[in-house]
């Protein structure tokens, strides 16, 4: 399958909370072959796109359109550890057990490949010394890690990130970048974010909201951090190959 052709299309969407607009009239395609970050200032409409696309927002206008497959858990989403309740009594395995339910609903039991799968994931994302500890006392890295691991679990056809990399140690950093290196082989991946240094080695394209849409590429301009920031913006690559920011 061509991975130029869309996966998720997003037509004229306009969307905020009470009377507050927060995206005004936003087109964007996702395609099989992007890793996309979407970056903006806080308060720019971000996350609130990607609850759009995830269906938890209605918007006021507009529409998105799925090229997936019409199945549960098709769409996997991994918020900000942060807004995880940690007082939540639940161990890790049973935690990742949950990312089945998109794909079988409450009401169908597990079976036993779905145990198996969690526990092939939280191998594979470095978990499995911590399968039976309780959420609450894993530390913001593996925290991360397994909520990744629930939402991978499920098989999504497309996986959503909000902040990833945020508060992390450098050793989870560099677990989660082989993961979504890894994953992008099969799946495209949106990642919501303010450090894109830390993945732009992995990045195809960018995407810029501040309520508009101001750019979606594959090379970033400082004109256009300027307009979509409205201050004077500093670009730091750090070393990485210029794909995503121009030369500077």
């Amino acid at each position: 399958m061509d991975k130029h052709s869309p996966v998720i299309e997003v037509r004229g969407v306009t969307a905020g909370y009470d009377r507050e607009v927060v995206l005004e009239a936003v087109d964007l395609e996702i395609h099989r072959g992007d890793f996309l970050a979407v970056i903006g200032p806080n308060g720019g409409g971000k996350t609130t796109l990607v609850k759009v696309i995830l269906g938890l927002l209605k918007p006021w206008s507009g529409e998105v359109i799925y090229h997936l497959e019409r199945r549960r858990g098709k769409l996997g989403y991994v918020p900000q550890f942060s807004t995880f309740d940690r007082n939540f009594p639940m161990r890790v395995s049973e935690m990742v057990l949950m990312g089945k339910l998109g794909e079988r609903g409450f009401f169908r039991p597990y079976r036993p490949e779905d145990r198996t799968d969690v526990v092939r994931m939280l191998a594979r994302l470095e978990l499995s010394e911590v399968a039976a500890t309780p959420v609450g006392e894993l530390s913001g890295g593996q925290l991360q890690r397994a909520l990744i691991a629930r939402a991978l679990v499920g098989a999504p056809e497309i996986l959503f990130l909000d902040e990833p990399t945020a508060s992390i140690d450098a050793q989870s950093r560099a677990t989660l970048q082989d993961v979504l290196t890894e994953l992008h082989r099969s799946i495209p991946i949106v990642v919501v974010t303010h450090d894109v240094t830390s993945i732009a080695p992995m990045l195809t394209r960018v995407a810029c909201i501040n309520r508009r849409l101001f750019y979606h590429g594959a090379q970033l301009s400082q004109e256009t951090m300027e307009e979509v920031y409205g201050c004077p913006v500093e670009l730091v690559a750090h070393g990485v190959p210029h794909r995503v920011l121009e030369s500077h």
